[in-house]
């Protein structure tokens, strides 16, 4: 890595494959990177003329540094939050999923058979009592009782499921806090 005039200059990658190489470090990233990850986690549409502004910098600079940050995996996408209620998916339900098999093949078929319903916000293999933890999207409670029969019953090795159902939407950010 060298130093620039605004702080350290990552070294272009010389490989021409396609697969994303390691994500950054945290001690990788410049105070002017976190400060431009702090704008963009805010609102991605921000002009970038404004997060210079925020971050002291040039629009190219900035410019330059969110492309690097995206092809090194650091800002993994650019997508926008839609209200559930305003197209009609009021409903979120959090679900514990217990495997009867914790094989690898087993379990890579539950895996799949999660990420291929978009129904299913999130999805995570956890550790504990319980082996995958399910945030689910819904219409009403009608919709879920024939894709409990396509997730838990009709693919197998699922020993038993928990559902808890959201009374209220407190929180819901997919921010990160960032040290400057």
């Amino acid at each position: 890595m060298r130093r620039g005039r605004n702080g350290p200059i990552m070294k272009q990658r010389t490989s021409r494959s396609k697969k994303k190489d390691p994500i950054l470090r945290a001690a990788d990233l410049h105070h002017f990177d976190l400060g431009i990850l702090a704008a963009v986690q805010a609102n991605n549409l921000q002009p970038l003329r404004e997060i210079a502004r925020s971050v002291n910098l040039s629009t190219p600079a900035v410019a330059r540094r969110l492309q690097r940050l995206r092809a090194e995996g650091v800002i993994s996408q650019d997508i926008s939050i839609l209200d559930p209620v305003a197209v009609g998916r009021p409903l979120t339900l959090i679900v514990e999923v217990s495997v009867e098999s914790e094989l690898v093949d087993k379990l890579d078929e539950v895996r799949k058979r999660f990420l291929a319903s978009p129904e299913i916000q999130q999805c995570y293999l956890v550790t504990g009592e319980v082996d995958f933890i399910l945030v689910i999207t819904l219409a009403n409670m009608e919709e879920y009782e024939p894709l409990t029969r396509k997730l838990f019953f009709a693919g197998g090795n699922v020993k038993n499921f928990k559902t808890l159902v959201a009374i209220q939407r407190v929180k819901v950010s997919m921010s990160l806090p960032l040290n400057r």
